[in-house]
């Protein structure tokens, strides 16, 4: 199978007017200016480093709204982007955008340069979550903006948020039930972040708004992760990227900022089904996992080992990788 690799093209806070209570795109995207004239440069080195025979390139317009940029700037861009596609160095197009930037005009016109995928930023399907947020438009706006555009045969991948604003555990669950049946074809998941600059940072310290520590955030996180893998979408980011900036004065002020956050998330999911799977105490437990999976199983800092000798009085414990077995699924004796 060829290795999936994205060309990013950061376009921070392009296209977006509308000012989200946790939003600080330029620090997250960890790009303060976008030119435009830069963009075949970008592309040219990035096609460099990739080796076409084994692996399948797609630009990807990330950080912004895409399409909700000038008009020009989009065909630009896109235009661009075609010409890579049409010398057969890149596939097709990748592009994050807002559900409120997406009608049929939109997407006959991505249609016709060769988009096959769209990010679409979701974060919540709670109307009183969205309106906490700041985001500036419904969970129907939403909902339809994931037919219209399963609707014209575009890859979707549904990007949501836990403990924002509002929220509880059982708005992330629902949300994340809602994508699946609305047809994501993957999902990116963002436990909140509280950034230097933001709303979100004036209401942390107003008191009207408390980070989660990073327990239940992982908790929080982990329940809408199961979610997926239960309904078997592709989960293909969980948490920020690790980059620098985000630890300065700029960056993450309040909040349980981790960079292994992906990792924890995942742990946990494997300690719970574990658990689930366990009828009562027992000394020695073998589990099999998929290879490459038993660091996750083992936990974040060996966290799951602990907490299953402590609970279930174990004293030996193996973990044994099988090429049998598919990630997230497990089987113990």
């Amino acid at each position: 199978m060829k290795k999936h690799i994205n060309i990013p093209i950061f376009i921070p806070h392009k296209g977006c007017p509308n000012d989200c209570v946790f939003c600080n795109q330029r620090k997250i995207s960890g790009t303060l200016c976008f030119d435009i004239t830069k963009v075949k440069y970008e592309i040219e080195k990035a096609l460099e480093t990739v080796n076409k025979d084994d692996s399948t390139v797609q630009i990807a317009f990330f950080g912004g709204s895409f399409t909700g940029i000038p008009r020009e700037e989009m065909l630009f861009l896109l235009g661009i982007a075609k010409e890579y596609i049409d010398k057969g160095l890149v596939s097709s197009v990748r592009l994050s955008t807002r559900p409120d930037y997406i009608n049929e005009e939109i997407l006959n016109i991505l249609k016709s340069y060769k988009v096959k995928s769209i990010e679409l930023g979701i974060q919540s399907l709670s109307d009183k979550v969205l309106l906490a947020s700041g985001r500036g438009h419904d969970a129907a706006c939403a909902v339809n903006a994931c037919k219209l555009i399963k609707s014209y045969g575009f890859e979707l991948i549904g990007q949501m948020m836990t403990a924002l604003p509002c929220a509880a555990k059982e708005d992330e669950v629902f949300t994340a039930k809602a994508l699946c049946k609305l047809g994501v074809d993957g999902a990116r998941i963002y436990p909140t972040m509280v950034f230097a600059k933001t709303e979100l940072e004036a209401m942390t310290e107003r008191g009207e708004y408390i980070p989660p520590k990073l327990d239940e955030l992982t908790d929080r996180t982990e329940a809408a992760f199961s979610v997926f893998c239960d309904n078997n979408i592709p989960v293909i980011r969980i948490g920020l990227q690790a980059s620098d900036g985000l630890g300065d004065a700029d960056g993450i002020t309040y909040g349980s900022y981790e960079s292994a956050m992906g990792e924890m998330v995942i742990s946990r999911y494997y300690l719970n089904k574990i658990k689930a799977l366990l009828k009562e105490k027992t000394e020695k437990l073998t589990v099999y996992c998929a290879v490459g999976e038993a660091s996750k199983i083992s936990g974040h800092k060996k966290e799951n080992k602990q907490k299953l000798y402590q609970e279930f009085g174990i004293k030996q414990l193996k973990i044994i990788e099988s090429k049998d077995i598919t990630p997230y699924d497990i089987r113990i004796e």
